[in-house]
């Protein structure tokens, strides 16, 4: 951690400084956005994230809107893939309620639903799923897509991410844990206490 309060971390290959943001009096993170870094970034990216899952051998990648879709369309690309799948937390008229799950993000001040656009049940039921996603922390998000796609029939055979963050994940995933291939990891932070401002990492 540097004094201009950043986080340097290495996702894969690429160094970024990440800027790092209170969530609350005791809880603060650093904060990777995928859209933010540009096509360079999510291009590589993507190729090195598909490489770790590439051994699962998925058929399609199933990712959540929106930070995870310039990686859905990178490692698909990478992975020698011609579709993929996006989940929806915003309600659309298209989308309705048959296919969905309810979902808490450490970002978001309240409960949410994950949905899948019924079109695209077909392009998912009964194959190989890479499940990917920017950032894994409290795995809530991981853990409602896992569930959406099981419930349509489909193997969830491997989770890709640029960055864990914490150690929260493991518990919140279970079994499904050791699906888990990251570019990277990082630690929550939480204040060092007493009169200081410091904060101190927290990986567990």
């Amino acid at each position: 951690m540097t004094a201009d309060r950043t986080y340097y971390a290495m996702v894969g290959s690429q160094a970024v400084d990440l800027p790092l943001v209170p969530l609350s009096d005791d809880l603060t993170i650093a904060l990777l956005i995928c859209v933010d870094h540009g096509v360079a970034f999510a291009e590589v990216a993507g190729r090195e994230l598909a490489e770790l899952m590439r051994p699962a051998a998925p058929e399609i990648v199933v990712s959540v809107a929106t930070m995870g879709i310039p990686l859905a369309i990178e490692a698909s690309r990478a992975l020698g893939l011609d579709d993929y799948v996006i989940l929806h937390k915003t309600p659309k008229i298209h989308l309705g309620e048959t296919w969905s799950e309810p979902v808490t993000s450490i970002t978001t001040d309240k409960p949410q639903r994950l949905r899948m656009d019924p079109a695209r049940v077909g392009a998912v039921r009964g194959r190989r799923v890479a499940v990917v996603d920017d950032i894994i922390s409290t795995g809530a998000s991981t853990l409602a897509a896992l569930r959406l796609v099981r419930r349509l029939g489909a193997d969830p055979v491997v989770i890709g991410t640029l960055m864990t963050e914490g150690g929260g994940w493991r518990t919140a995933l279970g079994a499904d844990a050791d699906k888990v291939r990251a570019l990277g990891s990082m630690p929550l932070f939480r204040p060092a206490g007493g009169e200081s401002d410091e904060l101190v990492e927290v990986w567990d």
